[in-house]
């Protein structure tokens, strides 16, 4: 059963069920049970966290009526029917052609063929149109935000039989959070990881993908994560992040130092994740020593970049000085998410 149906009470769950039969054949207008304004925007938008197909309907109004048990039901369409049927063949057969080209791998590396398509293919709307919030933002223009890019990681996990869900975290005005994220939990050999592909695709480039935000666990993805709206399974283990499943996830100085020197000796880029104690300016200071180091002895200079709150480091070893030791990463990126 999809996810956040069954969170929802059984008059709920008729509403629910109500609109996803509406929409999905296209109806004008339909009858849900009369619930309060809350309640039906909710489940409005819990159905469509969990039937990202259902991209076509992105705002709704009711009429009701004083002794009607039912509200008619006005959803918003972003197509006209003809037009409409066309994206929802274009994106059909999108999906399809994806998932067929990861169906025979292993559930991990269906999830890390999703991640890294996102990633190479798809780019941050900063005009936030209204399609960038569905899978025809990313699938179909390569283009979206959270919200988008997370139903477009669950539609694809659906179509490979990965089992995921949609993450909703709040927004903290005091903290400069002014919108809700959306991001993704995945379930892989029985345990539950979070996924962000959204941060990730922030700190990254086609070229150059990064994996901070690769099947982490609640204590990893709420240092820089707001608590989440409705409730998701727990995610516990923290030992199969991308870093450490690569084997550059150090706990020693002296483990960071061997793979520095081999970096500036080939004059490739590192990134790594730091397990060790924790990453506090002392550490930090150790840790830009070293590189600092290796690089005299190739006769280079060290370029760093830091995503603190996940405590992953980029080192490059290059001919020129750089203007700032550490180059501080945000990944931080909220988005309007239409609730």
């Amino acid at each position: 059963m999809p996810y956040y149906y069954e969170q929802l009470n059984k008059e709920q769950q008729r509403a629910y069920h109500a609109m996803k039969e509406g929409l999905s054949s296209l109806a004008p207008s339909f009858p849900v049970p009369r619930l309060s304004d809350r309640e039906l925007a909710d489940i409005y938008f819990l159905l469509r966290l969990d039937h990202p197909k259902l991209f076509y309907s992105v705002k709704f109004s009711y009429k009701f009526y004083p002794d009607s048990e039912n509200v008619e039901m006005v959803p918003e369409y972003l197509f006209k029917k003809n037009k409409l049927m066309d994206h929802q063949k274009a994106m059909e057969a999108r999906v399809k052609k994806l998932a067929r080209q990861a169906e025979k791998l292993s559930d991990k590396d269906k999830e890390l063929f999703i991640h890294d398509f996102i990633c190479q293919n798809v780019r941050y709307d900063k005009l936030k149109k209204a399609y960038s919030h569905e899978i025809i933002g990313p699938l179909g223009q390569g283009v979206g935000v959270c919200e988008g890019i997370a139903k477009s990681v669950k539609i694809l996990c659906d179509a490979l039989n990965i089992w995921c869900i949609i993450a909703i975290s709040g927004a903290n005005p005091e903290k400069g959070i002014k919108y809700r994220h959306a991001w993704n939990i995945v379930r892989i050999d029985g345990k539950y990881y979070h996924l962000d592909a959204t941060f990730d695709n922030s700190l990254g480039d086609p070229e150059e993908i990064r994996h901070d935000y690769f099947n982490l666990n609640d204590k990893q993805i709420f240092r820089d994560h707001e608590p989440v709206i409705w409730k998701v399974p727990v995610c516990e283990d923290g030992s199969h992040t991308y870093y450490q499943e690569k084997k550059v996830s150090f706990t020693k100085y002296e483990d960071v130092r061997k793979r520095s020197m081999q970096a500036a000796k080939k004059g490739k880029k590192l990134v790594f994740q730091w397990r060790g104690s924790y990453l506090t300016k002392e550490v930090l200071n150790e840790l830009l020593q070293i590189f600092q180091e290796e690089a005299v002895k190739k006769e280079k200079y060290a370029y760093v970049s830091l995503n603190w709150s996940q405590a992953v480091m980029k080192v490059s070893f290059e001919n020129q000085k750089p203007d700032q030791e550490v180059k501080m990463e945000e990944a931080n990126e909220g988005e309007v998410i239409e609730c």
